[in-house]
């Protein structure tokens, strides 16, 4: 999941980034508009219902490879 939603957000990872490059506790401060960005963009891809679709997905994926094995 973390994988994905890094994938997916990379853009916004990246801006965080820049913004962030050379700086030290100014960051929270000068980069709040980036982090926020990133941490909507992240939120989609890491939820309870997002977590609960890969579960599914997962036992599909178990129980098919389970009854292919017999």
């Amino acid at each position: 999941m973390k994988r994905k939603a890094l994938k997916e957000c990379d853009q916004y990872t990246s801006k965080y980034a820049q913004c962030a490059a050379g700086k030290t506790i100014s960051i929270v401060r000068q980069c709040r508009k980036q982090a926020k960005e990133l941490n909507n963009c992240l939120r989609q891809f890491t939820n309870d219902a997002v977590l609960e679709e890969m579960k599914k997905e997962y036992m599909l994926h178990e129980n098919q490879k389970g009854t292919s094995r017999v």
